[in-house]
């Protein structure tokens, strides 16, 4: 299952992690974050112990969303050592979204 990143537990679980991160930043009203949820929970599951996958809530983590200058979602943003490293806005196919996790393994 994806991890909850919240504003609190941000710099723990995204930006000291020593695997590569996908955030998932969403909504409950955004009806193609709805899209992109499923196909986030299973690249949790296929990943886990090699990357770290979570979701941000927007509404209920503003200081992450401000942060990282996120207007639109779904944005996924991809992060190496603490650094965004890709990033994907809107709904695209899990194979894009493999890929460019892949590319930062």
């Amino acid at each position: 299952m994806a991890l909850e990143i919240t504003d609190s537990n941000f710099e723990e679980l995204v930006l000291k992690s020593d695997k590569p991160v996908l955030v998932d930043f969403w909504a409950e009203w955004c009806g193609p974050c709805k899209m992109v949820g499923p196909v986030i929970e299973e690249m949790a599951k296929e990943y886990d112990g090699k990357a770290v996958i979570g979701k941000v809530n927007v509404d209920m983590n503003s200081a992450i969303s401000m942060n990282y200058g996120i207007r639109n979602i779904p944005t996924l943003l991809y992060f190496k050592n603490g650094q965004v490293v890709d990033k994907q806005v809107g709904v695209v196919p899990k194979a894009t979204l493999v890929g460019k996790l892949e590319a930062q393994m």
